[in-house]
């Protein structure tokens, strides 16, 4: 027997993936189409001894759960876009303490409220940039119950191992839609716990001293070490400094330890990637359209692949741009103006053999939309 299997919504997935992967911890505000994880978690965590808040709103939300992570609690928040962008100060400041967490982001139309029951993918570069300064960012995405279940517990072992804030953007069609979902016995997928110093009691504790594996144990706040926690730059002891060392120590630090892990933290699917004249590169649930126009057009002799993103931050650009050298051209197909097909042209050789395909009016990008959009590339000459 693999495992029970269940037929859930992705936001279900999501939830069920969090408490496999040891959630302790949830603060949130509900809002639609994340509204669920909230809903569910708020029957499901107590019963397991874990907390669950509703706070009055999103930065509160996400303040809560840093609180709680610092005292040594695996957390998660969940939101959608207008939520998202409130979060944005906070999540800055988890960046800079190296605090870990998850934030969930069901995305919608936007810009501010937007269609709030209707799909988009439009938070791509948000979740990349929105908070201010320079900073790096985890985020993953998923097109299938299963990979939405396995992408919760990446996400939470990922911001355990490299104490930073890992972002899941998932978007409304994956959230709402049903499928069924094998939950695996608890120990088959492997779970990082949160690594604890071991300096003991009254000696010099270091809260931002990395190991030499890069990683930064953590003393539980309120514990036995008394140590200070900041959004200013700071030094090995967390006390603030603007000594230009320290800063440009510190930022490199933080932007190190994920980008230049960007090979290692990228997950992916390819179908047929090895033979294809025409790649297609998609994520969420645009990756489901854009895999059933590859299964047909293989089946007419076509020489179609799809690489499936799953990291979208940082982005995977050595792996895109050795699938991509085997194909004559790369059709991006997403629901917002391009978001990612920027990041793919910069990754690529030939840029000008990168094409979009796309939708941006809160609609499901479908294989006729990506078909008309072949149409047109075929039209052009390519």
């Amino acid at each position: 027997m693999k495992g029970k299997v269940k037929f859930v919504q992705g936001n279900e997935a999501c939830v069920e993936g969090a408490l496999y992967a040891g959630l302790d911890f949830f603060a949130g505000y509900p809002i639609t189409p994340s509204t669920e994880i909230a809903e569910h978690l708020s029957l499901r965590l107590p019963k397991r001894g874990g907390k669950f808040i509703q706070m009055e709103d999103e930065i509160a939300s996400m303040c809560a759960i840093i609180g709680a992570s610092l005292t040594g609690r695996k957390v998660m928040t969940a939101t959608s876009g207008p939520g998202f962008s409130l979060m944005q100060e906070a999540l800055g400041y988890a960046v800079m303490a190296e605090i870990p967490c998850v934030i969930v982001n069901v995305q919608r139309g936007g810009p501010s409220t937007g269609i709030p029951t209707h799909v988009s993918q439009g938070d791509v570069n948000q979740a990349r940039w929105g908070t201010h300064g320079d900073h790096a960012i985890v985020a993953l995405t998923a097109s299938n119950h299963q990979d939405v279940f396995a992408m919760t517990v990446e996400a939470f072992n990922i911001s355990e191992t490299y104490r930073t804030p890992v972002v899941l953007l998932f978007d409304e069609v994956v959230g709402h839609m049903r499928e069924r979902l094998i939950l695996p016995k608890q120990g088959k997928i492997p779970i990082v716990e949160r690594l604890k110093t071991s300096v003991k009691a009254g000696v010099d504790y270091h809260p931002y001293l990395p190991r030499e594996d890069g990683r930064l144990p953590m003393s539980d706040f309120g514990g036995v070490h008394r140590y200070n926690v900041t959004g200013l730059y700071h030094d090995m002891w967390g006390f603030p400094s603007d000594d230009p060392g320290v800063v440009h120590g510190l930022i490199r630090h933080l932007m190190d330890k994920i980008e230049n892990r960007a090979g290692e933290l990228a997950r992916f699917r390819e179908f047929y990637t090895e033979d294809a004249d025409c790649l297609l590169i998609s994520y969420g649930s645009a990756a489901r359209s854009a895999r059933h126009i590859v299964e047909r057009r293989r089946r007419r002799g076509g020489r179609f692949g799809l690489l499936e993103l799953m990291t979208l931050w940082p982005f995977p650009y050595e792996l895109v741009k050795q699938i991509a050298a085997r194909a004559k051209y790369i059709v991006v197909v997403e629901m917002n103006t391009g978001q990612v097909c920027q990041s793919v042209r910069l990754a690529v050789d030939r840029p000008e053999r990168v094409f979009l395909a796309n939708r941006i009016d809160g609609v499901l990008i479908s294989p006729t939309d990506i078909q008309r959009m072949l149409h047109v590339i075929h039209g052009r000459g390519v």
